[in-house]
């Protein structure tokens, strides 16, 4: 049986590949364990086994995870957004696949939430995946290849957005992308785990 995660789904997680089994986390979800769990993913590690999924979605919510917060005692410094890709690179089984769709600067859709504390741009994917992985700097210890970042104008009834396929579509998302009308990011990684 195939499994997918959905962070920060909501009470309706997406599967946009299709998998067997269906799970999610959210700030709503359940304390008790069940298929949609409760965890602050900026605090907490994600509530589930390591290498337990094939794919872990993340929809309009790597945004709201902040880059840097202060330890618990003021002492020191975190990086929860860090801290969340070593989470989202633990639960996923080698080759399992993360697609997350997120507003992208200078969209404007990136700055008009309050709540968006984590602003992406089209090389932050830098950060987490062959051969720059960046963050390692700052402690982080996953590896992904990226398969694709792609800017898009998203389509919240559609759990996957197609890479464009043909000239046509290929020219249609430039024109899109030059006129500014493509305000958001999808990465779509893979997940790279030694020895297996």
């Amino acid at each position: 049986m195939s499994r997918h995660l959905d962070l920060g789904c909501g009470p309706v997680p997406r599967n946009p590949y299709g998998r067997d089994e269906l799970f999610g986390v959210d700030l709503s979800g359940s304390a008790e364990g069940g298929p949609i769990r409760r965890a602050n993913l900026s605090l907490h590690p994600i509530p589930f086994d390591s290498d337990s999924f094939d794919s872990v979605s993340a929809y309009d919510f790597l945004e709201h995870v902040p880059r840097v917060l202060p330890t618990a005692d003021g002492q020191g410094t975190r990086f929860p957004f860090i801290e969340l890709m070593n989470e989202v690179w633990r639960v996923l089984r080698s080759g399992g696949l993360l697609y997350a769709c997120t507003p992208v600067y200078p969209g404007k859709s990136a700055f008009q939430d309050p709540t968006h504390v984590n602003i992406m741009t089209v090389d932050t994917h830098q950060y987490f995946v062959q051969p720059q992985r960046l963050a390692a700097m700052y402690g982080f210890h996953g590896d992904f290849i990226a398969r694709r970042v792609q800017l898009t104008r998203p389509d919240p009834s559609v759990a996957f957005i197609a890479p464009p396929r043909g000239w046509w579509q290929r020219l249609r998302l430039a024109h899109r992308t030059w006129r500014g009308a493509c305000g958001h990011l999808i990465w779509e990684f893979e997940a790279v785990k030694p020895g297996r």
